[in-house]
């Protein structure tokens, strides 16, 4: 196969609001001319603003496709692209998804380099293009493009060919580890293959032997997270109620078809849905539980998006008595059962899967020091106030602080106060430094809930986080 590097695209890391919240990505790049020098972690004048998810040795360059520039220009009826849009340091013109394979080499200019993994699916690369449904479009439409280490640092510059000086082993392609990761029933044998590929990057090489240790459980990314979960696959489960919790979210009810009890769910867990009457291919969701985890049937609570495709048909075209095909609970986002303090902080919609953890906490009749702590832009999109305020009530040593960041200042909702929860509201309210948090909201708000913690004392390793974005 013949290919061309058309451009090379660099940036420094930005501060970006999204969703009220100030996001630091450095997926702003830019195409530059002339020669670059390529090292471990970057390209020189390049930089990652999201350590966790992207940078570092396995993932130091990110590659794009004009193929997948075309594609994306005509679903969308856009001309306005220009290089360096989805992020990528490499925009190329050939190698498809569908051709290179994890573990190939190529030298392009004096650098050699190695693929690692395909993409990883982000908001920001929705955040970039202002289209907030990108991150699941990448991957229904199989275009993830990849990453590659540096194995000799070099120059390069537009124009240069990419020559492949080897091949892979186990020919397990970009867009083939994709979908065994991302998509539904991925295949076991193929996930062995994958798994045992040398230049894999380490989190995937993880990922897909803890996918083999659930003994093929058949759902995906889901899977990842439960060695044993309670059903393998996907099973069909009814829909019983679809209330309105807000202005913009809503909560589905759902019961066995038979109408035998569910299994339990840890608290903090989620679902993974697979909605064929949502689109083609059948989009599959992932939505944390926000019911209590006894209870025989299971809750899920949605925020409908704007552009989000799933959450406005579970939104608007789901009703009662409708079957939709469920994997079973996981996630390791899941209360501690130990004595230290709690902090239960959220933001948006992201309070499902700590409220979860809230019924749990009232369910155990616990005497645990709580914190409840939730931001949302007024009364009207606060959603499960109510039902949060009365168990809050329940708990002996619990206490709540509840913010509204869009709210006129006599608009109080259920004990809330205008303004924002923000690293300076945090460092005032005298958390317990030997406290566990629980964090889930968009990325911004989760990492600068973090750092806030951290600096009030907190042990880091006692913080954990459950991303939610559209």
């Amino acid at each position: 196969m013949t290919a061309t590097l058309v451009s090379v695209n660099v940036g420094m890391p930005v501060d970006v609001e999204w969703q009220d919240r100030i996001v630091h990505t450095g997926v702003w790049k830019t195409s530059v001319p002339g020669s670059h020098v390529v090292r471990r972690l970057n390209i020189d004048g390049d930089g990652q603003g999201d350590l966790r998810g992207h940078g570092g040795e396995q993932r130091a360059v990110l590659v794009y496709q004009l193929e997948s520039y075309r594609h994306w220009q005509e679903h969308f009826g856009r001309d306005d692209f220009t290089y360096g849009q989805f992020g990528e340091n490499l925009t190329i013109d050939g190698l498809d998804d569908g051709e290179v394979c994890i573990g190939d080499r190529y030298r392009i200019g004096t650098t050699e380099f190695e693929v690692t993994q395909p993409r990883v699916t982000c908001y920001r690369v929705g955040l970039r293009l202002g289209e907030p449904n990108m991150p699941s479009l990448l991957v229904s439409h199989r275009r993830p493009g990849f990453y590659m280490r540096v194995l000799q640092e070099g120059r390069i510059q537009a124009g240069d060919d990419i020559v492949r000086i080897r091949s892979g082993p186990g020919g397990v392609t970009v867009r083939e580890a994709d979908a065994l990761l991302y998509l539904a029933d991925p295949d076991p044998e193929r996930l062995r293959v994958a798994a045992g590929i040398p230049a894999l990057s380490p989190g995937w090489q993880d990922s897909f032997s803890d996918m083999l240790a659930g003994a093929g459980s058949g759902a995906g990314v889901a899977a990842i997270s439960e060695a044993r979960p309670a059903w393998t696959g996907f099973r069909r489960l009814r829909v019983t109620r679809v209330v309105p919790e807000s202005t913009t979210i809503a909560s589905i009810e759902l019961a066995a078809e038979d109408d035998a009890p569910l299994p339990g769910a840890r608290p903090g867990q989620y679902l993974t849905l697979r909605l064929a009457d949502a689109g083609q291919p059948a989009p599959v969701r992932s939505f944390s539980l926000s019911s209590a985890p006894g209870t025989p049937t299971y809750r899920i609570t949605v925020k409908r998006e704007p552009h989000g495709v799933v959450s406005s048909y579970l939104h608007t075209r789901l009703r009662p008595g409708a079957t939709v095909e469920v994997a079973a609970p996981r996630g390791e986002f899941v209360l501690d059962d130990d004595s230290w303090p709690v902090l239960l902080i959220s933001a948006g919609v992201g309070v499902t899967p700590v409220l979860a953890m809230l019924h749990a906490l009232v369910d155990q009749a616990s005497t645990r020091i709580v914190w409840w702590l939730h931001a949302a832009h007024n009364a009207a999109e606060h959603a499960l106030a109510r039902e949060a305020a009365e168990l809050v009530s329940r708990l002996p040593n619990a206490r709540t602080h509840v913010y509204y960041s869009a709210a006129p200042p006599d608009e109080r909702g259920i004990g809330a106060t205008p303004g924002r929860l923000t690293a300076d509201v945090i460092s005032r309210l005298g958390l317990p430094a030997d406290a566990a948090a629980y964090i889930c909201g968009p990325a911004g708000f989760m990492t600068d809930v973090a750092a806030a913690l951290s600096r009030v004392g907190l042990d880091p390793a006692r913080v954990h986080t459950e991303l939610f974005a559209p």
